[in-house]
């Protein structure tokens, strides 16, 4: 599968942004669909996943409450909804899709496939 991440951009600290993650290659309602991100100087992490088998959404504790992961499987995309933006949101915003795996994961090394990433900024 091949993945093309969007919605990036500048905004104030407050604000909200949408990213989404496009997928094309087959079956990609059997992924489980993950959200990651890097900001400079610091390793890539965790931020939310969503289940193929149930779409049950899992985040993690800094953005927990602010952001809400989501899939449209017959667009083949998944989204992340981004509220209350704080500057230590700033980061390269990566999706990434795990196969058929029964449980999600949170761990990069599950990923086989990744977007591109795409840039977020929030500033003070």
């Amino acid at each position: 599968v091949q993945l093309q991440a969007s919605g990036g951009g500048l905004v104030q600290a407050g604000g909200s942004l949408r990213l989404s993650c496009a997928a094309s290659g087959r079956a990609f309602s059997r992924y489980n669909m993950a959200w990651f991100r890097q900001a400079p100087g610091k390793e890539r992490e965790f931020v939310a996943v969503i289940g193929w088998t149930d779409g049950r959404t899992y985040y993690s504790d800094s953005v927990k409450g602010r952001f809400t992961i989501s899939r449209d499987n017959a667009e083949s995309t998944v989204y992340l909804q981004m509220n209350s933006l704080k500057p230590e949101d700033t980061a390269l915003y990566y999706c990434a899709a795990d196969y058929s795996n029964i449980r999600v994961q949170y761990s990069l090394r599950a990923y086989d496939y990744w977007g591109q990433g795409t840039l977020v900024t929030v500033s003070s």
